[in-house]
């Protein structure tokens, strides 16, 4: 079945566009801007680390840069393929984090955008299962995932039909996928094949398989098949080791024991060779070092991320290379934790952090705040300070709370930027 039926209407603009284009026999000139079009030509190339180290910018010297700071492949818009491997090598080479963050619709998808303007870097727009399922409607169809996977679908293409307004790279991205929840990738996966089909790159820049609860080699085992399925459309895979403590969207660890928020580094290793394996593969690991979903006061979650620096150096030793950070880890459950510690992580190769819980409170707040400055002319259609006649639509406008809730998630976020030192990393 097709999960992936929507055709824009601007394509067919485009389309035409073109054939007068071609009538007038000026296409040269147009080969600049329809590159964004083209199918990519470059695959994932992987030597003795997971990523690429002879780049796509180096295929692509004569480009012309979009960022000054930033690899010539890396657009405005969403990053995919080989450009997606440049900057994230970029990160990891600046020693920088891109914020991961969970959304629930097209008011938080903007404040990403909006928040990555401000700061001056790039940003991860998360979509989770019950997010999509939010995005499609709370009465829709759900069912086989229908919910979930058309709304993760119609989030992504709202992103990429305004991304470049904002001129930043943005990632697309699911979140934790249990074994139960694998239907749901499956139905994002014939999207993501049937866009590359149209347009040379997936619709989604990665997604994240969280086989954490299952055995090792299960775990790997199922994420190596999907990985063979990915990399034939320059897609990104994310697993997860150990285990993420606390709750989140449905994922529920509260009661975990703890032994296995610490995973070992022959672990890591596993997946890094059993995953390598596959041609084209690129993949990122959630490494659990004591992570915790949620919010907990100063003290009570106690973060290990020199578990990821020994971690490293197993694995640079087993392959007998002279790179320090042969892996690429992702940051889960990072709320709450000190700068030190997100800091140390990122020295450690941690080249994303998501952000969830605390960006749902900013989100909050702002709606908390609006309404407490504006309480007195929320109360009733007519009537206020001003006069008992005195109309209220300005106040009570959905847009009027909503664009202050943006506001205040945005800020927030330039926060989590300025902690993972992703600020002015752009230009």
């Amino acid at each position: 079945k097709s999960y992936f039926s929507f055709k824009w209407k601007t394509e067919t603009t485009i389309s035409t566009y073109l054939k007068m284009k071609l009538t007038n026999a000026v296409l040269f000139s147009l080969v600049t801007g329809a590159s964004a079009f083209a199918p990519q030509q470059t695959a994932f190339r992987s030597k003795t680390s997971v990523f690429s180290t002879e780049t796509a910018e180096e295929t692509k010297a004569e480009e012309t840069k979009a960022f000054a700071k930033l690899p010539a492949s890396i657009k405005p818009g969403v990053v995919t393929g080989p450009a997606l491997v440049d900057l994230l090598n970029d990160a990891k080479a600046k020693g920088y984090a891109i914020p991961g963050v969970n959304i629930v619709g097209t008011n938080s998808i903007n404040s990403c955008m909006e928040a990555a303007k401000k700061y001056g870097g790039p940003i991860m727009v998360t979509f989770s299962k019950g997010g999509g399922q939010f995005i499609a409607g709370k009465e829709a169809d759900n069912t086989d995932d229908a919910a979930s996977i058309n709304g993760c679908i119609a989030g992504a293409l709202h992103v990429r039909q305004v991304a470049k307004l904002y001129n930043v790279p943005v990632i697309l991205h699911t979140d934790h996928c249990q074994k139960a929840w694998l239907p749901w990738i499956d139905g994002l996966l014939t999207a993501n094949e049937e866009y590359f089909a149209q347009h040379g790159e997936p619709l989604f820049s990665s997604h994240m398989l969280d086989l954490s609860e299952e055995p090792l080699e299960e775990n790997i085992g199922i994420c190596k098949t999907y990985m063979e399925r990915m990399a034939k459309i320059n897609c990104l895979l994310e697993f997860e080791l150990g285990v993420t403590g606390g709750e989140e969207d449905g994922v529920d660890n509260t009661d975990i024991d703890s032994s296995r928020l610490y995973t070992q580094p022959e672990e890591v290793f596993y997946a890094y060779e059993q995953l390598s394996q596959v041609p084209n593969a690129a993949f990122t690991c959630a490494a659990s070092f004591g992570n915790v979903h949620g919010v907990y006061a100063p003290g009570n979650v106690e973060l290990k991320p020199v578990i990821l620096h020994k971690t490293q150096e197993y694995i640079k030793e087993k392959l007998g290379v002279d790179d320090d950070k042969p892996m690429f880890f992702v940051f889960h459950g990072g709320s709450g934790s000190s700068v030190e510690d997100i800091r140390y992580a990122i020295t450690a190769g941690v080249i994303k952090m998501n952000i969830d819980t605390d960006t749902q409170w900013a989100f909050w707040d702002g709606v908390r705040a609006y309404e407490a400055e504006h309480h007195d002319y929320l109360q009733a259609q007519i009537g206020n300070p001003d006069g008992d006649d005195k109309p209220n639509k300005k106040y009570y406008d959905p847009r009027m709370s909503l664009r202050s809730a943006e506001i205040s998630m945005a800020d927030r976020l330039v926060k989590a930027a300025e902690d993972l030192n992703c600020v002015n990393v752009l230009n």
